[in-house]
C-alpha cells in the first residue's frame, strides 16, 4: 500500500522574476470540483475566466479521493435532535468514527455553539431541504454538462443503500423520507431481505436490520471528472489556469481585485469567486468577511474489487463509512475528525478505517492490495449547507460544502455565478 500524494503547499520557482498579469473578467480561486464547476458556469455565459490554485493541478485537495458518491437524494444535515444523544461520543470519543480536537480558539467555540443551535427537529428539516434543493439543481446541471460534453469518470447511476443495524434507526429514516417526498425524491424503506436482493453483496452482513434504498443516486470519480472538465474548459471555453500559485493576499485596488503570491506575482480581475475550501476563511478574514467553516478531516482508500463487491453504493450508518464502486475499483471513505486542520493521513486512523470496512463488508474489496489512501479536510458549516454569497464589489464565495462537495458542485457553481453577474 502506498499513500497518494496530497500537496499541502504549492511549488514556487525561486528564479522566476516577479510579474503582473491582467486580463480576465473573472478569477476563480480554487481548482477543486467546486471551483471547476464555478469556472464552467461563468465560461459558458461568455466570461473570460482564469482558474487559480496553489497546487500543481486540479482536484489535488479535498476533491482528490473523496467518497465518490453523488448523493442527490441523501442530503440530511449533520445536526438534528439525535445530536444530543451522540454528543458525548462526538466530543470525547477517541476511537469512534467521529472525534473532536478541542481548542480554545474562539472560531472553534463559535462554530460549535452555532452547530448545536441547529440540533433540533426544525433545524434538521430546514437544513436538509435547503441542501436538497441545491442537490437537485446540481443533478440537473451535471446532466446538462454531460449531454454537451461527455466526460469519462466511471459515472454510473448505481443507486444507494443506507444500511441500519436496528429498527430504531429505520424509524428516523422513515421521517426523513416523508420530508423529502414532496420534492420528488425517490426513496423507500426496505427490510434486510429486500436489501440483500437489491445488492447480493450484503448477504455477508448478518448485522443488517434494514435500509433506505435510493435508486436514482449516482457515483463517479471526482478526480477523473475534474481532469476532464478542465480539458473541456481549456479546449472549448478558453479558460486559462495558474497552478502553483499560493495566494498570500487578496485585496481591492483601483476597481480591481489583486491576488498576490508568495513570490510577488500578481493577478488582477474585476471579479473574483473564492472556492478555496477550508483555506477560504483565512483568505477572506483580512477583508472583514467571516465565514463559519470548520475542518472535518476524513479518510479514504481505493482498492481492487473484492470477491463480492457491491454494485450499489453503500452507506454503513453503524460504522459511518461508505463503499462506492468505480469501475473495477472500490472507494471506501469514512471517519470525521472535527477541528483537525492537518491533511496528512494518520496511519492508525487509516488502519481503523480499513478494519471497519473489513468488519462491514469483508469481501467488498481486496483489502490486502490497497492501491492508494488519502485524507482530506472537508469544510463544513454549522447548518451543513454551503455559503454561496455575493460579498460586494465583484467578490463572491462558494464554500462550505462539507461531505457533499462532489454532489453539490455543479449546482453551487451555477448559483454563485448567477448571483455575481446579477449584481453587476
Amino acid at each position: 500500500m502506498h499513500t497518494s500524494p496530497h500537496p499541502t503547499a504549492a511549488l514556487m520557482t525561486a528564479t522566476a522574476a516577479p510579474s503582473v498579469s491582467s486580463g480576465p473578467e473573472l478569477i476563480v480561486i480554487g481548482a477543486g470540483v467546486v471551483g471547476l464547476a464555478t469556472a464552467y458556469a461563468a465560461a459558458r455565459r461568455g466570461c473570460s475566466v482564469l482558474l487559480v490554485d496553489r497546487n500543481s493541478g486540479p482536484a489535488l485537495g479535498t476533491s482528490f479521493a473523496n467518497g465518490a458518491q453523488l448523493s442527490y437524494a441523501y442530503t440530511d444535515a449533520m445536526a438534528g435532535p439525535g445530536t444530543w444523544k451522540q454528543l458525548p461520543e462526538m466530543a470525547f470519543g477517541r476511537n469512534g468514527p467521529f472525534r473532536t480536537r478541542w481548542s480554545a480558539d474562539p472560531g472553534f467555540l463559535r462554530w460549535g455553539l452555532s452547530f448545536l443551535r441547529q440540533a433540533s427537529t426544525g433545524g434538521l428539516h430546514r437544513n436538509t431541504l435547503a441542501t436538497l434543493e441545491l442537490a437537485l439543481e446540481s443533478r440537473q446541471a451535471m446532466l446538462e454538462l454531460l449531454q454537451q460534453h461527455p466526460i469519462e469518470f466511471d459515472h454510473a447511476v448505481s443507486g444507494k443503500l443506507h444500511l441500519y443495524p436496528s429498527p430504531e434507526g429505520m424509524q428516523g429514516a422513515a421521517a426523513m423520507i416523508a420530508l423529502k417526498r414532496a420534492s420528488g425524491v425517490q426513496q423507500r424503506l426496505v427490510d434486510a431481505a429486500e436489501a440483500k436482493t437489491i445488492e447480493p453483496a450484503l448477504r455477508g452482513a448478518p448485522w443488517l436490520a434494514g435500509a433506505v434504498y435510493s435508486p436514482d443516486e449516482e457515483a463517479g470519480d471526482p478526480y477523473r471528472f475534474s481532469q476532464g472538465l478542465l480539458e473541456v474548459l481549456q479546449q472549448h471555453y478558453g479558460v486559462q489556469t495558474r497552478f502553483d500559485f499560493p495566494i498570500q493576499s487578496l485585496r481591492r485596488m483601483d476597481g480591481q481585485w489583486q491576488l498576490q503570491a508568495g513570490n510577488a506575482d500578481v493577478l488582477r480581475a474585476p471579479r473574483v469567486v473564492v472556492c478555496a475550501g477550508i483555506d477560504s476563511a483565512a483568505l477572506l478574514k483580512p477583508l472583514h468577511q467571516r465565514v463559519p467553516v470548520m475542518a472535518i478531516k476524513g479518510y479514504s482508500f481505493t482498492a481492487p474489487c473484492g470477491a463480492n463487491a457491491p454494485h450499489v453504493s453503500i452507506t454503513d450508518t453503524k460504522r459511518k463509512l461508505v463503499f462506492c464502486r468505480l469501475g473495477d475499483r472500490i472507494r471506501v471513505a469514512g471517519l470525521a475528525d472535527l477541528n483537525d486542520w492537518n491533511p496528512t493521513p494518520e496511519p492508525a486512523r487509516l488502519a481503523q478505517l480499513i478494519a471497519q470496512a473489513r468488519a462491514s463488508l469483508p469481501e467488498a474489496a481486496d483489502y490486502d492490495h490497497i492501491q492508494s489512501s488519502w485524507a482530506g479536510l472537508r469544510p463544513v458549516t454549522p447548518w451543513s449547507s454551503p455559503i454561496i454569497r455575493n460579498l460586494g464589489d465583484g467578490l463572491a464565495c462558494n464554500i462550505g460544502h462539507g461531505m457533499l462537495g462532489w454532489t453539490l458542485a455543479m449546482g453551487s457553481g451555477e448559483r454563485a455565478v448567477t448571483q455575481l453577474l446579477d449584481a453587476s
